[in-house]
């Protein structure tokens, strides 16, 4: 049940978000060329590894020219950049990931290869049995602003109780929270 609402969800907001979308790529392409989609090696479900993708916020190369984890005041990122990130625009384009499979509409992030070590054999292994999501009880819960073990934390309680009603609950959350509401 959850990945047909998943795919209808993800078609409907492409469609509906599609002039969003094209002013968001041609803004980019203007600012600071092509392409304007970014695509990250991530892991989902069963450990799998994915190409994730995104808006790209940053100045071509970024990779090769700083730090992995971004800072705050990062001069990698561009104008629009900041816009997009701010708003979590750049995470749109991850509903073509949903369309695909790799992710859900709801779950934990999905981390980069290199986090696995942050987690015990047992630990990663329960992350790993939920599809990874565009939002989750984490970003529902903190956005971006989770301290220490917070977000880890939140991950697994999710892979632990998941289910559509408190998938519902994380969307209604996250929406507040992108409004500036948060959870409660």
């Amino acid at each position: 049940m959850k990945r047909v609402l998943d795919i209808a969800a993800a078609l409907i907001a492409l469609l509906s978000l599609s002039p969003l979308l094209v002013l968001t790529a041609l803004f980019i392409a203007s600012e600071s060329g092509l392409p304007v989609l970014f695509r990250q090696t991530r892991v989902g479900r069963g450990g799998r590894e994915f190409g994730m993708y995104k808006f790209r916020s940053m100045v071509k190369n970024a990779a090769a020219i700083g730090p992995y984890f971004t800072a705050d005041n990062d001069p990698r990122i561009t104008r629009v950049g900041r816009f997009i990130r701010r708003t979590s625009i750049d995470e749109l384009p991850q509903l073509i990931n949903v369309l695909l499979g790799d992710m859900s509409l709801v779950g934990p992030r999905p981390d980069v290869p290199a986090q696995r070590s942050l987690y015990s054999e047992a630990d990663w292994a329960l992350r790993c049995s939920v599809r990874p999501g565009i939002t989750g009880l984490a970003q529902a819960l903190y956005r971006s602003d989770a301290q220490g073990t917070q977000r880890l934390d939140a991950d697994l309680r999710y892979a632990r109780e998941h289910s559509l009603w408190l998938d519902a609950r994380i969307i209604w959350w996250t929406l507040g929270r992108l409004s500036g509401q948060g959870a409660n």
